[in-house]
């Protein structure tokens, strides 16, 4: 089990750091200002995380390296790809939240395993950091969802010409 957490612990790391490249493109990408500040402050608390996990290896004696999360790298080509298409640009908002909430969904269900792992392994403290990471993808999460369905997939719909 033991091996296992360690294993897990890496892929989130891995996935973390693809996160910290990637997260300053979408709020450049952004056109919707509080998208923006919203992907901005993630990536500041990315870094944090980021931090954390380093933190964990450190105390764990293990080495973060040697593990590459496929997972982000695929949802992080999705974004990437979108970035890439000519799209209005308000549309374009409403599919970053779509990419982002997708990222924000493997870190809960990433994180939440982690957690329980580390609650059963006796790993107290590291399962009380774990869990402040999942309580901040979570609000991510819902700050994610309040944003589009208060602004940003209206904003779409006018700008694709769509609005009834």
């Amino acid at each position: 089990m033991h091996a296992l957490f360690i294993h897990e612990l890496k892929d989130l790391y891995s996935a973390e750091k693809q996160l910290t490249k990637a997260l300053p493109k979408m709020a450049k990408a952004a056109s919707n200002e509080e998208l923006r500040r919203a992907f901005e402050e993630h990536a500041q608390e990315t870094e944090s995380q980021f931090g954390r996990l380093e933190e964990m290896f450190e105390n764990l004696d293990a080495a973060p390296r040697g593990a590459k999360c496929p997972a982000m790298e695929g949802l992080v080509e999705e974004a990437k790809e979108l970035l890439e298409e000519e799209a209005d640009p308000h549309v374009l908002d409403a599919a970053l939240i779509c990419a982002a909430q997708r990222v924000e969904h493997y870190e809960i269900a990433g994180y939440g395993c982690l957690r329980a792992l580390a609650e059963q392994l006796g790993m107290r403290e590291v399962a009380s950091t774990l869990q402040e990471t999942l309580d901040e993808e979570k609000k991510t999460n819902e700050r994610l969802t309040k944003l589009a369905l208060s602004e940003v997939n209206e904003e779409a719909m006018v700008g694709a010409g769509k609005r009834e």
